[in-house]
């Protein structure tokens, strides 16, 4: 799914242009792919040794081994299936809950990290047009509630038994993050860490020119651009209909789920994009963003006091609108 073409890098929600021009063999970067956490990774490294690469693929896989809802034996997956007794999870799994936790506060439930009784009905992956039984829906809504969750330490309960988490909304923000810091003590000069729909840019290139970020145009062939973004450094993160869908007698259901329906959000909107200084955030909010609809979305981004954050809204006439945490919409 991912190619590295010259100076460019293609990702299933965004592209990365990296720098094209001319550059001495030193300054070509070393690009590594891989699959972990459901999707295709490719990792651009700027100087640093050989086999940096390598290393943040598989530190995705180890982090996978940790949030996934579906592997048996994670953090995750032991805590879903305690029938509500506590368990002790990593240092790793508690920082993600706890942020995953304090947006869904932030967001009053529009993102709610125990919406795994809903998510586990639709099963994008391997759904082939079935769209569940609306009392399955209900009874599973009536379990999405993040105040259930209790951390005490390293313990996590869920105080409904039957509840669950799933981390799946925030979990690649994260672990781009983490795997920034792991190369930044490498001592690279520069990076694009690319996770699915997550971009995350560190450093600077050679030509020392701006990161240049574009985004999917919705159903558009791969690669086609709606719109792009030039940053110094930061993340771009974008959640889209287009992602995980699929259709029965003319209806799109797709995998942004609202948390009070059970069903895919509904409104004008075809992608939120986010771009932040951390991948967590941008992960987070572009869900929160979709879920609550352009003017709700668009109010949480103005309330929030985080220089360089801006929402790229893109709706279903493939209009955009571009908001910004510290100004009015573009």
């Amino acid at each position: 799914m991912k190619k590295y073409i010259s100076c460019l890098v293609l990702a299933s929600a965004a592209l990365v242009f990296s720098g094209c021009g001319k550059q001495t063999v030193s300054q070509e970067p070393e690009v590594t792919t891989g699959f972990a956490l459901d999707t295709s990774i490719t990792i651009t490294i700027y100087g640093g040794e050989k086999g940096l690469g390598e290393q943040c693929i598989a530190l995705c896989e180890d982090y996978e081994k940790l949030f996934s809802r579906t592997l048996e034996g994670s953090d995750i997956y032991q805590i879903n299936h305690a029938a509500g007794a506590p368990v002790e999870v990593s240092d790793d799994t508690i920082s993600l809950l706890k942020t995953a936790l304090s947006y869904s506060e932030l967001s009053d439930g529009a993102f709610d990290c125990t919406i795994a009784p809903v998510s586990a009905l639709w099963d994008f992956k391997n759904n082939t047009g079935t769209v569940p039984e609306a009392e399955a829906l209900q009874e599973a809504v009536s379990l999405v509630d993040y105040r259930t969750v209790s951390i005490d330490g390293n313990s996590v309960t869920l105080e409904n038994p039957q509840a669950a988490l799933d981390l799946g909304g925030i979990a690649k923000g994260y672990i781009a993050d983490r795997l920034k810091e792991f190369l930044l003590e490498e001592g690279i000069s520069g990076a694009t860490i690319n996770l699915g729909g997550n971009v995350l840019a560190i450093g600077e290139k050679p030509s020392k020119a701006m990161w240049k970020i574009a985004i999917q145009k919705p159903f558009a062939e791969h690669g086609e651009v709606i719109e792009a973004v030039s940053i110094s450094e930061g993340s771009v993160v974008t959640s889209g209909v287009y992602e995980r869908y699929f259709t029965v007698d003319g209806q799109i259901y797709h995998h942004l789920l609202d948390p009070e329906t059970g069903y895919p959000v509904q409104n004008e909107l075809l992608s939120v994009t986010i771009v932040s200084e951390n991948s967590v955030d941008g992960d987070a909010l572009s869900t929160i963003c979709f879920v609550l609809g352009y003017e709700k979305g668009a109010e949480l981004i103005q309330s929030l006091n985080e220089p360089g954050l801006e929402a790229i809204f893109v709706f279903e006439d493939e209009s955009i609108q571009k908001v910004s945490a510290s100004g009015q919409a573009e």
